[in-house]
């Protein structure tokens, strides 16, 4: 074998290397995409196990929310921003809004869940109807 043909292989491989997408090296292009789709695989597992559980347990935790936030707020009189003092540990992805026009308190946790609870003279706070 001559020098100028041991000398042309590598460059060869690496440009073989290149055609099947890899680099010189013999590393992916783009291992976040790998990564990324391996998150959202997850994700979604996760989402078709425990989807039920986890929208049961956001919905409880938002009528909570939002009942005792409307009662500390229209019955106690207290600014909206201390009753998220009263919730129970476990409750901090529970975002409290308020419609003082209506009066009512809105408490959702984000893409999963919302509930709202308003002032009634004579009843109270009470829950809206769920929807759906």
């Amino acid at each position: 074998m001559s020098g100028a043909e041991h000398s042309d292989r590598p460059k060869q491989m690496a440009i073989a290397n290149n055609r099947r997408g890899g680099t010189a090296s013999g590393k992916r292009a783009f291992p976040w995409v790998s990564a990324l789709v391996l998150v959202v695989v997850i994700a979604a597992a996760v989402w078709w196990f425990y989807g039920a559980t986890i929208r049961g347990l956001s919905l409880a935790g938002t009528g909570y929310g939002a009942k005792n936030a409307c009662s500390c707020r229209y019955i106690a009189g207290r600014d909206l921003n201390s009753c998220e003092g009263d919730f129970l540990p476990g409750m901090e992805m529970v975002f409290l809004s308020e419609d003082e026009a209506t009066n009512s308190v809105t408490a959702s946790v984000p893409l999963i869940a919302s509930q709202t609870a308003r002032y009634r003279d004579g009843y109270g706070c009470v829950l809206d109807s769920p929807e759906g």
